[in-house]
């Protein structure tokens, strides 16, 4: 059996990428139009999908290209391991593999209650327990049996946390019981360091770098309601001091990174350019590649 270090040498270095889901260019950034419009500012498109609604025609056009993708599922819950059947399964490999996704992503926590259908959406966190990260690695050992494909599980943003652990050292079980990749989100972790009162680089000291395979930045605004402090995690064109902190402590140290996906679809493109600059010069495509972009 291969273990993670054979597997990820397989895998290519995608550079930076644009976040999305279904029919989102009709209400925010079209992938494919911000390609050809800013000219080496993306290189990969990460599409947010579920069986329910499938693929779109940005994500087609964009596969057509012969352009990067990931498929980031939006359906399974990662902590129910009998949420898992050989339907989702057999499904999300073929959708993935329409787009050629080099490899699958989600949030691993909870992403609907009771039936998986559009109607009971929702996401949320895992238990930060052991007996949750065992059955969490037990879900993503099947998947990626099954679909002969890495399985990023990714730590979700909530209000509230429940459960003793801290969520780094909740995924570092994971990843080991697993021998699998991981996605860090750099604002979700910002999120909950704040929950508890913590530094932003709290904990990334004992966390498995070199496990780290993609990155997740991503705009959010602080927010106080009846008195509770928390951060919206609203995806705004700019990403707070805490969650860019986090990522350029993690980068030099994560040797096995591929991705850098910045999360900001819902606004113009003209707003994110600099972010998409600032990405592309602290993690180029390539170690040539060292300079940002302007439009054309």
């Amino acid at each position: 059996m291969t273990t993670f270090e054979d597997r990820v040498k397989r895998l290519p270095r995608l550079g930076v990428g644009i976040s999305g889901e279904f029919n989102l260019a009709a209400r925010g950034i079209d992938a494919g139009w911000m390609k050809e419009n800013y000219p080496g500012l993306i290189h990969l498109y990460e599409y947010g999908g579920d069986l329910d609604r499938g693929l779109d025609d940005t994500v087609r056009r964009w596969a057509a290209a012969g352009l990067p993708a990931t498929y980031h599922f939006l359906d399974i819950n990662l902590e129910e391991k009998d949420d898992l059947d050989s339907y989702w399964l057999a499904q999300t490999k073929g959708l993935a593999g329409e787009i050629k996704a080099s490899w699958l992503c989600g949030d691993a926590g909870r992403w609907h209650f009771g039936l998986r259908e559009r109607g009971h959406g929702m996401l949320m966190p895992p238990i930060l327990c052991r007996e949750s990260a065992i059955e969490t690695a037990e879900s993503i050992r099947r998947i990626e049996v099954e679909t002969g494909m890495f399985c990023l599980p990714e730590n979700p943003p909530a209000v509230i946390y429940l459960g003793d652990l801290h969520i780094l050292d909740y995924f570092a079980q994971v990843s080991e019981l697993a021998d699998c990749g991981l996605l860090l989100d750099c604002a979700h972790l910002a999120i909950f360091q704040q929950t508890r009162n913590l530094p932003p680089l709290a904990g990334l000291d004992n966390y498995p770098l070199d496990r780290v395979i993609e990155m997740h930045v991503a705009g959010g605004a602080y927010t106080e309601v009846d008195g509770y402090a928390w951060i919206d995690d609203n995806h705004s064109p700019e990403p707070l001091p805490a969650t860019w902190e986090i990522l350029e402590y993690v980068l030099p140290r994560a040797t096995n990174l591929k991705a850098v996906v910045f999360e900001c679809e819902h606004n113009t493109p003209e707003e994110c350019i600099d972010v998409f600059e600032r990405l592309n010069r602290i993690f180029p495509v390539n170690t040539d590649m060292s300079e940002g972009v302007t439009a054309r």
